[in-house]
């Protein structure tokens, strides 16, 4: 070692001075001291622990920083409240308040506790910290990022200086930046999120107990989640309760004639009836929803079936005259950049990811360098990103098309505060998404992003909107069009649309021209009937802007959120929307009841703007936690007053109208409950079953079941047994035969497959459906037996091979468990196993080995064209070749640049290959069993996919012994 191979770089103070600082592990400091001539005093040796949530990030941020920095990651929280009484100390002994896990007769001290899980990271954490000389907490901006950093001081309790270090995206430029503008932990947004913390757990903590002796165990109530669930039975009440009205118009088909001589054409247009008499005619919005008539004073014509039909026959063979055409220009403008929240819609009703996915990949985009933070309120962007998006336009889409200003937008959000900028791509320059090399769920949101950006900063849609007025006897049609002039920003984003383009296509809608006096031809009137629809069902997408809107909670934790009363059974997705379940009915209802603050929207949101003002210093946190639990009206007063007036039979029972069967919440599930004949009968309701699809048809059909036994759908040719079509708690299924009293052998049965109804099923489908699981024959190579079956995942065919193993493969298309041959089955276990989240690719042309490590190169066809692959790296095509040109040496060079892009301003870049080398062996060990737990999963029964993944979880513990499951980061719960 010699002094050429120590790295030094200036280090601006606060106070501006300059000086020089030596970056250099603690071992090697007295041998430089020692050895280096002349000596230098002046000099400080240092050694700088830097310390971030998740071993991704940390293992982008060390690509940033020069020698002496070392980044350990905290794995999210290093400790947390206690989930039990078990965990508390001994040496609190308050019953109360080892339940609460918090201190509510002292001054709201809470209990913090290290997990098991979380010791050897702890140890690890003090280990490093030993070695170092300077302490840089480098958890995210927000609050729940700064409450991290607080926690990693108190419990590590460092002697060494300590700073705290925020960027909001992971850049070269980024990372250098916040080093030399580091910070103080903020108190008053730990303050602030502690106090949420603690309001989470005494909210959950007291209410939950209640609803578990009132309704049934294990049952969960939370400050935002039961206001989320609240906001949900709202609108399902107001379905139920909703009044279909019914009105019927005319719509005609007219053309006109454009052009002249041998260029003259018909064109053809739409026209929707719109006035008669001189009087507007009703529509949708006409009509009061509790009643399903027209709401009361409205001046408007009604017309019904016959009456329209009437009018139909009249206006047969009348002449059409145009009285007035109207055009309207209209600019539309961009939309801001994304904040958490609108990502979570956009993406929700764009790409279809739920909005916890969404964070996940997220998650992955920023911490891997590609995105700015992602939990953010903000639409600002910095000067750096506006250029940078500006420059994209200007060379995708050309002069014409950038906004004549830098275009820059102000957060309307309430209590927006929890970074300083929106999402945008990461760094100076924007890469484009084919440049990325992502793919999958990465790709698409990136792009998202990406689009959206760039879109701020282009120029505004000019559209002309076209009204035509056309007159028959006293009947007034109107013909609407839309023009666009120029695309702007169309080109680049439109929002709720994948494809611009087609997006711009479908925005038009292009009327021939017309003047007054026209007179156009009907070729077709048609007498149309409408039906009032009641409110839409609530989105993800909705759902998180209606919370937004009304202020309730922190956008970052909406994704927890809306998980958490899924995962507990509170909410049913059904497609897109969320369903509210019985259980959710009862729950809402005791709260609405007996605790109608804690579920108000206007309650919750002052809350929220309360605990923001905490963040300010504003309002004192102690004071505030007291009232709210131990004041006159507080929380604990409230439920012990209100504990002994709930009835814990009527807390069960969820009354819907028109319905005279009761439904109450029982250990496994609803059910029904009625009187008959001074008989009380009682049938369960299968899971799938919510509020909305439970009217007194079903209700008769399910205590018919109960009391006659199941549909009989006809006799098994073989055996003579009946076939049966029931309803479990799992979905529908097909029986043969009847149980046996005191019998422990169940009947055959099988579940329906995916599109099949009780009602649809054949008798032919059912008696096929009982074969499964089908043995199709014996396969030629093993001797073993080669099966067809249905799973829980759909179906699959399997080779059984004993002790060695089975192979499954899922059946797509034409290929059905009940009619599949062995040859067939056959010629699917030959084909290679498909990984799960991953397509079968055959490469274009195989170039080669690579000469560094023998990997394979290749060249495949993507959605943006030809690109080359080597290992993880994806390159596109160096520019002017082609598939038959390219030539191995222009290949290596293509995809050294790109793994160079991707190592950019980090030690490892020289490295990269020389680890790929060494590491190969065990590389392919890892990918070979991970191949082996995921490939084709889907096709297998849920005992081989568990068994599986238990297999995996063992293989990880075994061969990684240092190494902790990844948690990118501990999400407040709410």
């Amino acid at each position: 070692m010699n002094a050429a191979s120590v790295y030094i770089r200036y280090k601006v103070k606060r106070h501006r001075k300059i000086r020089p600082v030596i970056f250099l592990a603690r071992p090697h400091q007295d041998y430089i001291r020692s050895t280096v001539h002349p000596p230098l005093p002046r000099y400080t040796f240092m050694s700088t622990l830097v310390i971030v949530e998740s071993p991704t990030k940390a293992k982008t941020i060390r690509n940033y920083l020069p020698e002496g920095y070392r980044v350990e990651a905290s794995m999210g929280h290093i400790r947390d409240l206690p989930q039990s009484t078990s965990d508390v100390p001994k040496e609190i002994t308050d019953k109360r308040v080892r339940e609460l896990g918090v201190d509510v007769y002292g001054n709201f001290d809470p209990i913090y506790l290290i997990p098991d899980d979380k010791k050897k990271v702890v140890k690890m954490l003090k280990d490093a910290l030993k070695d170092a000389d300077e302490l840089l907490l480098a958890t995210d901006e927000d609050r729940e990022g700064e409450s991290i950093s607080w926690h990693l001081l108190q419990v590590l309790k460092p002697k060494v200086p300590v700073k705290r270090m925020v960027f909001h995206e992971i850049t070269q430029e980024a990372i250098q930046s916040a080093i030399a503008d580091c910070r103080d932990v903020d108190d008053k947004v730990v303050r602030a999120q502690e106090t949420r913390r603690i309001l989470d757990r005494l909210v959950g903590y007291t209410l939950s107990p209640l609803l578990w002796k009132k309704i049934a165990y294990g049952l969960s109530a939370g400050r935002v989640q039961s206001v989320a669930v609240k906001v949900l039975v709202r609108r399902e009440r107001d379905r139920q309760a909703f009044k279909r009205g019914s009105y019927w118009d005319l719509k005609a088909l007219l053309s006109v004639v454009v052009g002249k001589g041998k260029s003259a054409k018909a064109v053809e247009f739409d026209a929707k009836m719109m006035t008669l008499g001189g009087q507007k005619l009703a529509t949708g919005a006409d009509f009061d929803e509790n009643t399903g008539q027209v709401i009361a004073g409205r001046r408007v014509v009604l017309l019904n079936e016959e009456e329209a039909r009437a009018l139909q026959a009249r206006l047969d063979g009348k002449a059409w005259t145009v009285t007035d055409v109207e055009e309207r220009p209209v600019t539309r403008k961009p939309s801001p950049p994304f904040t958490t929240s609108t990502l979570q819609q956009e993406s929700n009703r764009k790409i279809g990811l739920s909005a916890r996915d969404t964070m996940r990949t997220a998650q992955s985009l920023y911490e891997n360098g590609y995105i700015t933070y992602m939990r953010t309120d903000s639409v600002h962007l910095s000067q750096q990103a506006i250029v940078a998006a500006r420059e994209c336009v200007e060379s995708m889409y050309g002069a014409d098309y950038l906004s004549p200003q830098p275009r820059q937008f102000t957060t309307k959000a309430k209590g927006a505060q929890e970074a300083h900028e929106a999402i945008r791509p990461a760094g100076s320059t924007f890469r484009t998404p084919q440049q990325t090399g992502l793919s999958g769920r990465e790709f698409q949101l990136y792009d998202l992003i990406w689009k959206r950006t760039v879109a701020t900063q282009m120029a505004d849609a000019r559209q002309t909107q076209i009204a035509v007025q056309i007159q028959v006897e006293d009947a007034g049609f109107r013909a609407s069009g839309k023009r666009i002039d120029f695309p702007g920003f169309f080109r680049a984003y439109v929002e709720g649309s994948d494809d611009p383009d087609a997006a711009i296509d479908n925005q038009e809608v292009i009327l021939p021209t017309m003047v007054s006096g026209d007179h156009p031809t009907c070729a077709n009137l048609d007498a149309i009937g409408h039906e009032t629809q009641p409110p839409a069902r609530f989105t993800e997408a909705s759902l998180v802007k209606t919370l937004e809107s009304e202020g309730i909670g922190r956008p970052s934790t909406y994704a927890s959120i809306i998980g958490t009363i899924i995962d507990r059974g509170y909410v049913q997705p059904m497609g897109n929307a969320l369903v509210p379940t019985f259980t959710a009915f009862a729950v809402t209802t005791l709260l609405e009841n007996h605790f109608p603050d804690l579920v108000d929207t206007g309650f919750t949101s002052k809350m929220e703007r309360t605990l923001d003002e905490i963040s300010t210093g504003e309002v004192e946190w102690l004071p505030y936690l007291k009232n709210f639990y131990l004041g006159d009206l507080g929380l604990e007063t409230q439920v012990k007053v209100r504990e002994s007036e709930i009835d814990p039979i009527v807390a069960k029972t969820v009354e819907l109208e028109n319905l005279d069967a009761k439904i109450r919440i029982g250990k496994y599930g609803a059910y029904l409950e009625i009187d008959r004949e001074g008989e009380t009968i009682k049938a369960n309701i299968p899971k799938g079953l919510t509020p909305a699809d439970l009217d007194p048809e079903q209700v008769e059909l399910l205590l018919r079941q109960k009391l006659e036994g199941p549909d009989k759908l006809g006799l098994h040719p073989e055996t003579g047994e009946a076939i049966f079509v029931l309803n479990g708690n799992y979905g529908p299924y097909v029986q043969l035969g009847e149980i046996p009293e005191d019998s422990k052998v169940k009947p055959k049965r099988s579940s329906l497959p995916k599109g099949t109804t009780p009602e649809n099923i054949t008798l032919e489908q059912a008696i096929g459906l009982l074969t499964l699981p089908r043995t199709l024959g014996m396969h030629p190579e093993s001797g073993c037996k080669v099966q067809s079956s249905l799973g829980r995942f759909g179906p699959y065919v399997v080779h059984d091979q004993g002790k060695v193993g089975k192979d499954y493969r899922s059946l797509k298309g034409d290929d059905e468990p009940v009619t599949i041959t062995l040859e067939r089955a056959l010629e699917l276990l030959a084909q290679p196993k498909a990984v799960r989240g991953k397509r079968s690719v055959t490469p274009l042309r195989e170039m080669g080995p690579h000469p560094e490590d023998e990997e394979p190169v290749n060249l495949y066809e993507g959605p943006y064209g030809t690109y080359i692959k080597h290992g993880k790296v994806n390159a596109s095509l160096p520019e002017g070749q082609t598939l038959e040109t390219l030539t191995m040496e222009m290949a290596i060079e293509a995809l050294n640049a790109k793994a160079g892009m991707a190592k950019k301003g980090g030690r490892k870049a020289a490295t990269t290959t020389a680890k790929k080398t060494t590491t190969k062996t065990a590389a392919k060990k890892t990918t070979t069993k991970k191949e082996t737990v995921t490939a084709d999963i889907a096709a297998e029964p849920v005992e081989k996919v568990a068994a599986k993944k238990t297999a995996a979880k063992k293989t990880t513990a075994t061969k990684t012994t240092t190494k902790k499951k990844t948690t990118a980061k501990a999400t407040a719960s709410e």
